[in-house]
Formats: structure tokens, sequence, C-alpha cells
């Protein structure tokens, strides 16, 4: 189900989420280069955090049981889901871009 997954079972990202990997990974490497290491590690903490407090993050308006966390010192947010299973992660979103998509 997952296919970008940094902490174990816990947190899985879904493939709705793949482009946005991406983006995420062509930024960093290519764009913003001196930000990498600390947006990679920043990303990696907030998987950790919501492994340990899965309702750590905002409710999504107009989204039941969609929740969203900042990445911290990054535009990018994780749009996530809690299930009995795991915390499904929805969308690495650039806060950047239009809220439509």
């Amino acid at each position: 189900m997952s296919i970008w997954n940094l902490t174990g079972n816990e947190t899985g990202f879904l493939p709705s989420a793949a482009q946005d990997i991406l983006w995420f990974r062509y930024y960093y490497r290519s764009v913003f280069t001196e930000g990498d290491a600390n947006a990679c590690a920043n990303l990696k903490a907030v998987q950790v955090l919501l492994s340990a407090n899965p309702y750590v993050g905002q409710p999504f308006e107009g989204r039941p049981g969609v929740r969203k966390f900042p990445i911290r010192k990054t535009p990018f947010m994780l749009i996530y889901r809690v299930t009995s299973e795991q915390i499904e992660i929805l969308r690495l979103w650039d806060s950047r871009q239009a809220s439509d998509r």
C-alpha cells in the first residue's frame, strides 16, 4: 500500500502522494540544494511524531477524517488520515501551489 516509508509500518505514503514526493525530492536536490538535509530530516521527524501522536495535526477543513501537519522550515505539509492499521499519508503538499488539486 505505501510507496515510500521512512519510519516503519506506522506511517505510509499512499500512491496519491507519488507526484508530491517526486516534487519534494526534485526541489531539494535541484532547486534549493542547501535545504536538502534539513528538509529530509524534518520530514522524517514529522513522521516519527505522527507515529507517536497521530492526532497532533489540525483537521483539514472540508475533508472529514483528514488532518494536516506542517513540516518545519519548509513550505510542505503532510495531509494524512488515521486508520486502525496505520497513518496514511495522502499528500506531501507544497503549500505554495493552488489548493484546487
